[in-house]
């Protein structure tokens, strides 16, 4: 008579529910992990060496190259930013040049975006290719053909006001010869050629971020509101804004990020890190950090207080974000 003999059991038959469940919830973490370690090595790395800078008295590439010691100074570069006028004049600038760019962005951003999607399917192509031109192009690159638009000499700009009549020109703006005129020398003026840059810049990806929201949305919507005699006006504030309302907060984060941090346009633009009073928080704290005598540590606590103030920000929108989320 033959006797049957039961198979060992194996660890995966021995394994619980509960634990097989346990390890694949495992399995997206460790699948991120990689990628983790990446930003890790590339973002907080430099981060918390910039933080760490904040707290000592640098002045001296030796020491930023380890040849020297670095004197503790605690918050004492803090108080020094905090106690000084200037930086609460360059704040000011920022924080106006980041509500008027990233107001302005989002509103051609989303016209545009609107215009896309009411255009046939080629035509919606070609305007949206010929669009993201300005957002491939490298700000460096962008920001010299924007300089040279307002040349004081041979500028377009220029060109075309010298084009005018003398006598419009002069009831317009109180003067008929341009050639010479120093469009970058006026803080407003200034501002608003930088905030042109930024905005023409920008648009592009808001618009592309639009089009695609637009998609999403159920056409029957739009032409039932339209049926019941809905013009577009209400039917984009009635039925696409609520429906696209993340897209548009992501947006708006992403822009004020963006438009906080403005550097190489402003750079570029002024020529360098001379034109104190249109200093804003980027370049101050650039200019602190390397215009002899160089304060590596002045300049890292100003971009310590940069980076606090979008993650206050960027914190204060998304809570909003998330509670009207809720309430609806």
């Amino acid at each position: 008579m033959t006797t049957l003999t039961q198979a060992p059991e194996t660890p995966a038959a021995r394994e619980t529910p509960a634990r097989r469940r346990r390890r694949v919830d495992r399995l997206p973490y460790l699948l991120l992990l990689p990628c983790l370690v990446i930003i890790a090595a590339l973002l907080l790395w430099p981060l918390g060496q910039v933080v760490a800078m904040s707290f000592f008295k640098l002045d001296n590439v030796r020491q930023l190259r380890g040849d020297r010691e670095w004197p503790w100074v605690g918050f004492d570069n803090y108080a020094e930013i905090l106690s000084d006028p200037f930086f609460f004049t360059v704040l000011r600038n920022t924080v106006l040049f980041a509500v008027a760019t990233v107001a302005l962005t989002m509103i051609l951003g989303t016209l545009v975006g609107l215009l896309l999607n009411r255009l046939g399917k080629r035509m919606a192509t070609f305007v949206a290719s010929c669009v993201m031109l300005a957002w491939a192009t490298p700000a460096l690159t962008g920001t010299i053909v924007w300089k040279w638009l307002f040349d004081d000499t041979s500028g377009l700009v220029t060109w075309l006001f010298n084009a005018l009549p003398d006598g419009l020109s002069n009831a317009l703006f109180g003067r008929s010869d341009w050639t010479g005129y120093g469009w970058f020398n006026s803080p407003l003026l200034f501002f608003s050629i930088l905030a042109l840059v930024v905005v023409w810049h920008s648009f592009p990806f808001i618009a592309v971020s639009v089009l695609a929201g637009l998609k999403s949305v159920p056409s029957e919507l739009h032409e039932a509101a339209r049926v019941d005699g809905a013009g577009p006006w209400k039917v984009f504030w009635r039925i696409t804004f609520p429906l696209l309302r993340p897209v548009f907060g992501i947006l708006v984060v992403l822009s004020t990020i963006w438009d906080f941090k403005v550097f190489t346009q402003q750079f570029v633009l002024a020529g360098g890190t001379q034109d104190r009073p249109t200093f804003m928080l980027s370049i101050y704290s650039y200019a602190e950090a390397f215009s002899p005598p160089p304060k590596y540590g002045l300049g890292a606590a100003i971009a310590v207080i940069l980076t606090l103030i979008l993650l206050l920000v960027t914190g204060l929108y998304v809570r909003m974000v998330l509670k009207q989320e809720e309430e609806s």
